[in-house]
């Protein structure tokens, strides 16, 4: 029995955001530890031949509703961006760069809110800049950490390692090494921690 949970997630997908939002109290009640893996979907998408639900119009415009329902179940914010789908790599390298620091959680609740509650284009810089600086980071030194040779060989790696452990998709989530796919598991998740 393991009590961390890995957690493979991409903040451009809105799965791994609301999967963000439950996973910290889900740990609590079961005395488990997250151990966060900031990966890049895009390129979990290439190496696996998967793609964006987003893509396919009819599975796109469930998987928007069935969002939208999880999000009310769990009493959380919720919007599709219209920007969607969003260029994650800098901002999972700055994910990365910030993994360690104490500031990783406010960096991810800026990102999240802005996407996925906000709708703001984070596809254009000055809207990610302007984002930053509103919770109290300084753009250029996130940029610098995101541009760091060690954070990005640090985010190439945890993809890969994603794909050579079966992960198609974000949110995925292994506790020991059982795999579960999708914040709509999350209950599955609970379930082998005990």
């Amino acid at each position: 029995m393991s009590n961390t949970i890995e957690v493979y997630f991409d903040v451009g997908s809105p799965a791994s955001y609301l999967a963000w939002t439950q996973l910290p109290a889900l740990a609590d009640r079961n005395d488990a530890g997250i151990n966060w893996k900031p990966m890049l979907l895009g390129g979990v998408f290439k190496a696996t031949g998967n793609q964006s639900p987003g893509t396919i119009p009819t599975k796109g415009h469930y998987t928007r509703v069935d969002l939208s329902r999880f999000a009310k179940q769990y009493g959380v914010p919720f919007e599709s961006n219209p920007y969607f789908p969003i260029n994650t790599l800098q901002l999972m390298r700055g994910a990365t760069g910030y993994l360690e620091s104490p500031r990783f959680q406010e960096y991810l609740n800026a990102i999240f809110t802005a996407i996925w509650v906000d709708k703001k284009n984070l596809n254009d810089p000055d809207v990610v800049s302007e984002v930053l600086t509103n919770a109290g980071f300084d753009p250029s030194e996130v940029l610098a950490l995101s541009n760091k040779p060690a954070v990005k060989e640090q985010l190439k790696q945890t993809t890969e390692e994603a794909v050579s452990r079966g992960v198609f998709g974000a949110p995925t989530c292994f506790v020991a090494n059982e795999m579960f796919f999708g914040q709509d598991r999350l209950d599955w998740v609970e379930k082998a921690l005990r």
